[in-house]
């Protein structure tokens, strides 16, 4: 592994907050979450992601140990150069860059408003892409429940993000778009109409 994932194998070892991580260790965390998305029948690329997700708490200074603030940045940078060397096919990577970027925003995201919810969504490129956001989801489920003593809990933040999209993608978007075209809106305009109408469907919605 040494040879073979570097960036991988610098994870043991690494601690991380007791109260978020009773495991502690990270590498005991990522074996974790492997195991979480055997459970529950990932495909390889979910379980790719999931390999990748927090390569970047192996880079956090050791002053600031245990936390880990911003490594989902610094994650995404490493997973760059392990698909590089790796030649992974690019929807695997991908879909391992969202989940690296965003799984603590999407932890997070039982707490979102409307307009934060659309957000979290337009940087997913959930609109575009539902199945990989579906498997982005995926993917942060098994991280969550891969920690000692979190196997069996419930995620929530899973159907509720669904159900955001869902909402969201039933807003009319060409009528929109052609209302606001005609009052002299361009294209700007026309994305910030769009992002208005489905942020007022989210806060409308029952999540």
């Amino acid at each position: 592994l040494k040879v073979l994932l570097p960036e991988v194998d610098a994870l043991w070892g690494v601690p991380q907050p007791p109260q978020h991580h009773p495991e502690v260790d990270t590498g005991v965390h990522l074996m974790m979450v492997l195991d979480m998305s055997a459970r529950l029948a990932a495909p390889l690329p979910v379980r790719f992601a999931c390999l990748t997700h927090d390569l970047g708490k192996a880079t956090t200074p050791a002053d600031v140990l245990p936390r880990h603030i911003g490594h989902e940045q610094r994650s995404a940078r490493l997973l760059a150069g392990v698909c590089e060397r790796w030649r992974v096919p690019t929807e695997v990577r991908e879909l391992a860059e969202v989940v690296a970027r965003e799984h603590g925003n999407i932890h997070r995201s039982e707490g979102f408003e409307a307009a934060a919810l659309v957000r979290l969504l337009d940087r997913c490129d959930a609109f575009r892409k539902p199945q990989r956001f579906g498997a982005a989801l995926l993917a942060c489920e098994c991280d969550a429940r891969g920690r000692l003593g979190m196997e069996d809990a419930h995620y929530p933040q899973r159907p509720r993000l669904l159900r955001a999209l869902e909402v969201a993608q039933a807003v009319p978007t060409e009528g929109i778009a052609r209302e606001a075209a005609a009052r002299g809106a361009k294209g700007p305009q026309i994305g910030q109409a769009i992002h208005a109408a489905r942020v007022a469907a989210v806060a409308a919605a029952t999540l």
